[in-house]
């Protein structure tokens, strides 16, 4: 979200006025505040993060890979998914205001239109509706005229469901293996040894012989590349 620095840096107006450099701090402070909400919520931050901890659960590891493991590869791997976002939005918007070719307003109208694409291409027109009618707001003419307070927490649901739904598939195969390595050791007696003892080391066999992180990974971002 470079532009909504730029925003701030280049002085905002008021009525006309350019706003004190105190108040410019301000701004540009409440800004950083708000940015690690932004990098989680309205990226594919969101379901790399959820998708990766089902998988995590899945296997049965417990903590490994590591919290920080996972967020540094989910956030790596949103910024190369969001990149040419940003690009687009740093030529469109951010130059032309450093270069004076356009006013502020105009900057964040057009700053606004890359991100907006973006959330159109994965959110779904239930969720859509759903805010609309929270929001007591008009149905727009097309995808691209939504209001962004409507489109990102429309988007933020149907990632929500799109992870959920991933991270249900990828439980499937685990949770095989799990019942039934639990009725073979019911079955022979074997009541003192945790069926999640035995069945962990042919779960993560499964993993590495379909080399899963390349699997997944693969996948992951394909969907969001191409929905």
């Amino acid at each position: 979200m470079p532009f909504l620095f730029a925003a701030a840096a280049a002085g905002p107006s008021m009525n006309g006025k350019l706003l004190s450099e105190p108040m410019q701090i301000i701004i540009l402070l409440t800004l950083l505040t708000l940015l690690p909400a932004i990098l989680m919520s309205i990226t594919p931050f969101l379901r790399i993060t959820i998708v990766l901890h089902f998988l995590r659960q899945a296997l049965g590891t417990q903590s490994t890979p590591s919290n920080q493991v996972l967020i540094g590869l989910s956030l790596f791997l949103t910024v190369v998914l969001m990149q040419p976002v940003a690009s687009e939005i740093y030529d469109k918007a951010w130059t032309p205001v450093e270069k004076g070719q356009m006013t502020m307003e105009q900057g964040m109208t057009e700053g606004s239109k890359p991100l907006r694409a973006f959330l159109v291409r994965f959110v779904r027109e239930k969720d859509v509706k759903l805010f609309l009618d929270i929001a007591h707001a008009p149905t727009p003419r097309s995808p691209n005229d939504l209001d962004m307070k409507v489109l990102m927490p429309a988007y933020i649901l149907s990632e929500l469901k799109a992870s959920f739904q991933i991270g249900a598939v990828l439980y499937l195969p685990f949770l095989i293996i799990d019942v039934v390595v639990a009725s073979v050791t019911l079955s022979i007696g074997m009541v003192q040894l945790p069926p999640a003892m035995i069945s962990a080391p042919f779960k993560l066999l499964l993993f590495v012989l379909i080399d899963g992180w390349n699997l997944i990974v693969g996948s992951l971002m394909k969907s969001l590349v191409s929905p």
